[in-house]
């Protein structure tokens, strides 16, 4: 891919990979317009690689609560009640979220793309209106979700990892699925946010080893397409975990949701 592409790439990466706009789908609907369009198994790989860079922007960004969780990994045995469920609940994720993810390519192979931003424009309406309701409910409601990381059960694991595994789709967006999902389960909304973001790290991380790593060729200009997406993604987490403390959940809810419906409006036209 050209230079100023893989810049401009880069840029859009970190900046929409936090909300519920899919990087993925606004990437490929910039490189079809504006780069004269690319291979979607190529694209995805791609892709794929840019969110390397926001994988260490979050990774940099939760690095107290990453450590926490690597330390009770090692010392799983004498680990707090809390940490042994966050942890068992990111492994059944991101095992769920890899088979599933992985037979989505697979039949991504089978069938034409034109058809994939259509069914992801649906599915994003569903979300936006969905987020719009929870923000609507939580204002008027004395108390929002209850549940914190110790509730974590498999269940929880199980529905989120397919709720990830989906966001494979170009179109979809990871965000807006996990953080509508975990307020359907009634999870605490500042809980909501955070695992959101650190359940991806594990997955992009092994999806990169195990779809690109092996057929890897160092490109200069790629470089600098996952630099800006690292630098534009930890400016951007930061400012949204900020935004996020400063307004009720129920307005960043109807926020989240209002521009999950746009992004299906901008991927059907």
């Amino acid at each position: 891919m050209e230079f100023f592409q893989q810049i401009i790439l880069g840029i859009i990466q970190g900046i929409i990979e936090w909300i519920p706009i899919s990087s993925e789908g606004f990437l490929l609907l910039v490189t079809s317009n504006f780069f004269g369009g690319v291979e979607i198994e190529l694209f995805l790989r791609q892709a794929l690689f840019l969110h390397l860079g926001t994988f260490f922007a979050a990774l940099i960004y939760f690095r107290k609560e990453v450590k926490e969780l690597i330390n009770g990994a090692v010392n799983y045995k004498s680990s707090d009640p809390e940490t042994k469920r966050t942890l068992k609940f990111l492994f059944i994720a991101t095992i769920i979220s890899g088979i599933f993810g992985l037979a989505i390519l697979n039949f991504i192979g089978l069938i034409k793309i034109t058809k994939i931003p259509l069914a992801s424009a649906s599915v994003n309406y569903l979300i936006g209106f969905l987020l719009i309701i929870t923000g609507l409910l939580q204002l008027k409601a004395s108390s929002a979700g209850f549940r914190k990381e110790y509730h974590l059960n498999n269940t929880d694991g199980i529905f989120l990892g397919f709720m990830q595994g989906l966001a494979v789709l170009p179109g979809l967006s990871r965000s807006g699925l996990t953080i509508s999902s975990f307020l359907f389960r009634n999870i605490d909304e500042t809980v909501a946010l955070r695992l959101s973001f650190i359940m991806s790290l594990p997955i992009v991380l092994l999806a990169n080893i195990a779809l690109n790593f092996r057929d890897f060729v160092f490109i200069k200009s790629m470089f600098f397409g996952f630099l800006l997406s690292f630098i534009f993604g930890f400016l951007t987490i930061h400012l949204l975990m900020e935004f996020s403390k400063k307004v009720k959940f129920g307005y960043f809810a109807i926020f989240f949701g209002l521009l999950a419906i746009l992004a299906s409006v901008i991927n059907v036209l």
